[in-house]
């Protein structure tokens, strides 16, 4: 029995000694607490290292002053339309709601001024229309080319690595699929990165821009491009009124019936209506309300704020770097 009440109270040392250690050790394992900090020993570990900080966060400023400087200023204009409806418009809704079946078939388009704005807004957009744009105004070169603007000259600075304006080649130095001279459809890419419309939903105003970096040339542009969408669709819907007056007329002269021929001539009214109406009417789709102007200050790059995210940017940088060396060192000190 000495032997067992012996055994039994070594058995309750070894569970009391257990039971106070808050966590058990294995070889070198090392408890939480050695990894506890608190607010002021991260601060002082930081004071600490304020030479690096100092010296990230003044390289990370002073890089991004240098880069800030190497941007041109991109300049962009903007212009505010409003949707041309017809004069019309009334009566052709009532005819769309009378006639509809009959006007589909023949098809006559009796669509309202809010169609056509969506139309328009989509045909903007479109890989056929810019490309068309950039053609009919020869607008590759200085596209594709600019690199920046001269104030001085008011004129385009064209990089020569990319094109040579002497020679009138493109030079410049692309992997394949690309070749020297821009296809169209890369033309298309950076127009849109350039280029932007877009409508209110509550006014149903109609905002179009250009961002390049020439201010005239902005201003061009998008003068340009709302003449060349009114233009466009008004060439496209007075093609499609004389394409249904000359299918309405082959028609009428099939039909003997009065009531068919009084259908029949009442669209070929509108239809013409359409076409008088794109004749004396320049700005048939987009009204301008407020018409674009050659801008005086840049858009971008907001060069201050890029040199204080670049800034803040190094000091976090450094922060990182004073405390893993900090923690690197305290492990290797330990072991």
């Amino acid at each position: 029995m000495p032997d067992l009440d012996k055994r039994l109270d070594e058995i309750e040392k070894k569970l009391d000694v257990i039971s106070s250690t808050p966590y058990p050790v294995f070889g070198n394992q090392i408890s939480s607490s050695d990894y506890e900090i608190d607010l002021r020993e991260l601060w002082n570990i930081i004071w600490e290292g304020k030479w690096v900080f100092i010296a990230t966060t003044f390289v990370f400023a002073l890089s991004s002053v240098v880069y800030v400087s190497s941007l041109p200023n991109i300049y962009k204009s903007e212009a505010l339309l409003a949707s041309a409806e017809e004069s019309s418009g009334g009566g052709l809704a009532g005819m769309a709601g009378q006639l509809g079946g009959l006007a589909s078939l023949a098809g006559v388009n009796l669509g309202s001024g809010a169609d056509k704005t969506t139309l328009a807004l989509s045909v903007l957009k479109s890989r056929e229309f810019i490309s068309y744009f950039i053609e009919k105004h020869n607008l590759l070169v200085p596209l594709m080319a600019a690199k920046g603007w001269s104030r001085e000259k008011d004129e385009l600075i064209i990089d020569s690595d990319v094109y040579n304006p002497k020679m009138g080649t493109w030079v410049r130095d692309v992997a394949p699929p690309k070749k020297k001279q821009p296809s169209m459809q890369e033309a298309y890419e950076v127009f849109l990165e350039h280029f932007s419309v877009s409508q209110d939903k509550e006014t149903a105003f109609v905002s179009l821009s250009f961002e390049f970096y020439s201010p005239s040339v902005s201003k061009q542009w998008v003068d340009w491009l709302v003449k060349d969408i009114n233009l466009k669709l008004k060439a496209r819907d007075v093609a499609e009124a004389e394409r249904s007056i000359k299918y309405l007329t082959s028609q009428l002269e099939k039909t003997s019936i009065s009531d068919m021929q009084a259908i029949f001539y009442e669209l070929i009214e509108e239809q013409t209506k359409t076409i008088m109406f794109a004749e004396v009417r320049n700005e048939y789709v987009f009204k301008t309300i407020d018409t674009a102007v050659v801008p005086e200050l840049k858009s971008k790059p907001k060069r201050a704020l890029i040199v204080v995210l670049g800034g803040i940017l190094g000091g976090m940088f450094a922060c990182i770097i004073v405390l893993v060396r900090h923690f690197v060192h305290k492990d290797n000190g330990r072991v």
